[in-house]
């Protein structure tokens, strides 16, 4: 358990410009491949410019989820995620600190490219007669992941592999995206209770956009935790822990929390965690170790993975995912 204390100062987190990379221009490809592998040597964090997602998009999701989360509580039960399904989360469904109490927020989560019967399939509960919401989302979503991708791309260069490596490696079945809200922190809420508590991501990476409001926090290597502020423009960027099997543990996956105790808003934020198709064999890639060592990690998939996490964060949930 990770116990609570307001962070020393903001994170001086790397702001990335990741635009020349889409040019196909291999020299500039690589300088921003080695910029990004400075950043997952260090914290795992780090902002991108230039992403190619238009504002007007990221506009639009954000109205959506405001529109989605302004809805009456007795609505948007409607929309409850069902076991492993994707749809609505009410607040403290979620714990991500297994020792503290559930977290404050609330979410929706979708998936696209769903193929019933494939593994790790998870069902969309849309709302219904709520017109615009699934298309902006949609919209959204598709244009992050293309931004995903050629974040992926550019890792991948930094690992000293092909740039188009892990390409078909990648499923938007498997990368949900998640809206959020996170209510101002209550007075009254138990010990160490947080919007979002500490964890680790579980996957391959993350996108996040976030309000003009913060409240994202990440740990250092020294032990202190720091805020991630809102740089308009940008996406945050961290690793996840599947990020550790291939790199051997030298790209970092680093705890992170959200508490909104600094204002009395509701933040909002939008997650796309960009993930690797179920059944995607992982283990340290041969750049990542010296001949005749032994890996860190042993070799697992990606689904095994993300299953004994997801379990672990919902401890009412009984059967795997």
């Amino acid at each position: 358990m990770i116990i609570y204390s307001e962070p020393k100062k903001a994170g001086d987190l790397p702001v990335i410009d990741i635009g020349p990379s889409f040019s196909g221009d291999p020299t500039a490809r690589e300088a921003i491949a080695a910029e990004i592998k400075a950043a997952c040597r260090n914290t795992g964090f780090f902002y991108i410019s230039n992403h190619g997602v238009d504002q007007t998009l990221i506009d639009g999701a954000f109205a959506e989820a405001n529109r989605f989360f302004d809805e009456p509580d007795s609505w948007k039960e409607k929309w409850i995620k069902q076991g492993f399904s994707n749809g609505y989360e009410p607040p403290e469904t979620q714990r991500l600190d297994n020792e503290s109490p559930g977290d404050i927020k609330e979410s929706f989560n979708f998936t696209m490219g769903n193929i019933p019967g494939t593994p790790g399939y998870k069902a969309n509960i849309w709302p219904e007669d709520f017109p615009g919401f699934r298309e902006r989302l949609e919209a959204y979503k598709e244009a992050v992941w293309q931004a995903g991708l050629q974040v992926s791309r550019l890792i991948s260069l930094s690992l000293g592999m092909p740039f188009d490596h892990f390409d078909d490696t990648f499923a938007q079945q498997k990368s949900p995206l998640r809206i959020l809200r996170y209510p101002p922190h209550p007075a009254e809420t138990e010990f160490n209770q947080l919007g979002c508590g500490a964890h680790t991501d579980w996957g391959w990476i993350t996108l996040l956009s976030q309000d003009s409001l913060g409240g994202l926090e990440v740990e250092t290597a020294s032990g202190e935790w720091v805020r991630v502020e809102p740089i308009p423009g940008t996406f945050v960027v961290n690793l996840g822990d599947i990020m550790l099997r291939w790199t051997n543990g030298q790209y970092h996956s680093s705890l992170h929390r959200v508490m909104n105790n600094r204002s009395q808003k509701n933040r909002h934020s939008i997650v796309l965690f960009f993930n690797h198709v179920h059944d995607t064999h992982v283990e340290c890639l041969p750049t990542c170790i010296t001949p005749g060592d032994t890996p860190m990690f042993p070799p697992c998939t990606a689904g095994e993975h993300s299953t004994q996490r997801y379990n672990e964060s919902r401890p009412q949930l009984a059967s795997a995912e």
